[in-house]
């Protein structure tokens, strides 16, 4: 009998292009971030990551624990009248992990804050781009090369 081996990625990373970034509010701003670098699935309802990263963002100097940031981003949800869907901490926690897969977020103990209180355009040339897209990049070559 043949054993069936799974095609599990080591990495991966989806890449959308959306149109510029003009005339949106910070909230807007921060979904479609989440949309282009694969967070959130287009026509995604449950979109409660663009919080987590937005309160994030919002308290970038700072570290905070994850029912901190599922406090905030409740009172931010209620705030802008959107339904309270996916605040369960356990969900709060995936999404935070989901960030840190992108190396967006950075877990300090049991804190977690904006990968090395950075901006956001350096922690993606530095850790996306330069890093994490060149190595992928470079075994997808591999496979073109092999194929003769």
């Amino acid at each position: 009998m043949k054993t069936i081996s799974r095609d599990t990625p080591l990495s991966e990373i989806t890449l959308r292009k959306y149109e510029k970034p003009v005339n949106l509010d910070q909230r807007e701003l921060t979904r479609k971030l989440c949309l282009s670098v694969g967070l959130l699935q287009p026509g995604d309802s449950r979109d409660v990551v663009v919080d987590i990263l937005h309160v994030l963002l919002q308290n970038k100097e700072k570290e905070l624990d994850s029912e901190q940031i599922k406090e905030e981003v409740i009172k931010f949800r209620k705030k802008q009248k959107l339904q309270l869907k996916g605040i369960a901490s356990s969900n709060i926690r995936r999404q935070l992990r989901r960030l840190r897969g992108l190396f967006l977020v950075e877990k300090v103990k049991n804190n977690y804050r904006i990968t090395e209180f950075e901006t956001l355009i350096n922690t993606f040339e530095e850790k996306i781009e330069q890093f994490y897209l060149k190595s992928i990049l470079e075994r997808v070559r591999e496979y073109f090369k092999a194929i003769k």
